[in-house]
């Protein structure tokens, strides 16, 4: 009974429907079920797509508990460690760490600049474990993305079957990312929201290395068939060299979403800076949500900065020879 129907029965009087032509409702589920009861409403068919997802969700977990274990395993192994690392060796082989990737004195500094602002605004161990985090999911991503991504641009159907997938989760909210698998896992389990990170992360680094691979010069690859090189030898020793820039930009991007998905996650109990800006949210603290943010910004910066840095790096090393 819709809400007008309900008034004019508390009062006693008929509805009154406009049939002109004019105001002629959409046929609906609704106003089909009005019509014919036999039709489902809207309502029967979300409850319907809920049950069958509790229906075979006891096989779901069957097949992915055993396979997904080990992500949990990974996340709380690198949080623990990078938190029980001394904050003067973390923050000693980090800056050694980005040294050698980029060879840049600016990226260096402002890697010192970030680690020792969050420590000394008593962030550190937030910053720590949304490090941790990032370090593992952004991995992952790079060692299952990248074969995907070598896989469509040596194989059009392929490509064409997974283009769909790669935009729907691409274009999927976040938040929608966490329904299912709340279902699945317990809220307590790491490899809840690492899953949810590598499928919102992974799709710049597939899209970018089959965009790299098939970019590269035909001539070139032209060339590599003229001197009898293999499938393989064309691939580890031209085609991917010459397409690492593009691979290096989806790393970047694919960086920058894990952070974003780290917030969110901290709704299901993913550690970090993340629970600070929900702490501020619930609590209504303006201050610490506002700080916490400012941190994650940060972050974001010295990981986009780094990340750059790198890709700039490779990209002189790869003009020079």
């Amino acid at each position: 009974m819709t809400m007008a129907e309900l008034l004019a029965k508390s009062k006693g009087s008929a509805v009154t429907e406009d049939t002109s032509l004019w105001n002629v409702p959409f046929p609906s589920l609704d106003n089909l079920h009005g019509a014919c009861n036999s039709i489902p409403r809207t309502r029967d068919m979300t409850s319907g797509v809920e049950q069958l997802f509790l229906n075979v969700k006891s096989s779901l977990q069957f097949v992915l508990d055993p396979l997904t274990q080990p992500l949990s395993w990974l996340l709380d192994g690198s949080i623990w460690l990078f938190v029980a690392t001394p904050w003067w060796l973390l923050i000693g082989l980090t800056l050694i760490a980005v040294q050698m990737m980029t060879r840049s004195k600016g990226a260096t500094l402002l890697t010192a600049i970030t680690w020792f602002f969050l420590a000394f605004i008593d962030h550190y161990s937030y910053a720590v474990q949304t490090m941790a985090i990032i370090f593992v999911c952004t991995g992952i991503s790079v060692l299952l993305g990248v074969p995907i991504g070598i896989a469509m641009s040596k194989y059009d159907r392929f490509q064409k079957g997974v283009i769909p997938i790669l935009d729907m989760l691409q274009t999927l909210p976040s938040f929608v990312y966490l329904i299912p698998l709340i279902f699945l896992f317990s809220v307590t389990e790491s490899k809840l929201y690492g899953i949810a990170i590598i499928m919102y992360a992974i799709v710049p680094v597939i899209r970018l290395t089959d965009l790299g691979i098939r970019l590269v010069d035909k001539d070139i690859i032209e060339g590599a068939n003229a001197f009898g090189m293999s499938a393989r030898q064309k691939l580890f020793n031209v085609e991917l060299p010459l397409a690492l820039p593009n691979i290096m930009a989806g790393v970047n991007q694919t960086i920058m979403m894990s952070l974003a998905m780290v917030v969110i996650a901290s709704l299901v109990s993913a550690p970090g800076l993340g629970v600070l800006v929900l702490r501020g949210i619930n609590n209504l603290e303006l201050g610490v949500g506002l700080v916490s943010g400012f941190c994650i910004v940060i972050l974001a910066i010295l990981l986009d900065r780094v990340s750059k840095a790198t890709l700039a790096r490779i990209d002189v090393s790869q003009s020079n020879t």
